[in-house]
């Protein structure tokens, strides 16, 4: 997660999803994920105070651009080419990202995505910079 004054996702010469003055979350699912995790790390995301003056999302009403982001889970500790074997498959992981959405969304935050098994520019401004892994 990092703290963006601009961030945007390009799917096909297409802006798919667009913010400023937020937060840009990069979501990794691995196996032992559950609606019940990605419910808990959509609070802790949109609470935690990360934004300036100690403001959360929530407080600031801070807007949030999500992307599914499988190769946080990249392992390259042996050899020279990454597994991704930690990453939950695509089936399992899709309907999570879309509970983890879901839930900020049901908290009030306002909520862009980027498309799940698409090719992606993502494209962030950081402040700060302010990036923190967040894991259940």
């Amino acid at each position: 997660m990092q703290t963006v004054s601009r961030a945007s996702v390009t799917v096909d010469d297409e802006v798919v999803g667009k913010i400023e003055d937020g937060l840009l979350v990069l979501v990794g699912v691995t196996h032992d994920d559950t609606p019940a995790k990605a419910a808990e790390l959509a609070r802790k995301t949109y609470e935690l105070r990360i934004l300036d003056n100690e403001e959360s999302a929530a407080d600031s009403s801070a807007p949030l651009l999500v992307v599914s982001q499988f190769t946080l889970y990249g392992d390259a500790r042996k050899g020279r080419r990454p597994t991704w074997n930690a990453a939950a498959p695509a089936e399992v992981a899709e309907p999570l990202v879309t509970a983890y959405v879901e839930s900020l969304r049901a908290r009030g935050a306002t909520v862009e995505t980027g498309r799940f098994r698409a090719h992606m520019l993502v494209e962030s401004i950081n402040v700060g910079p302010r990036t923190i892994l967040l894991e259940l």
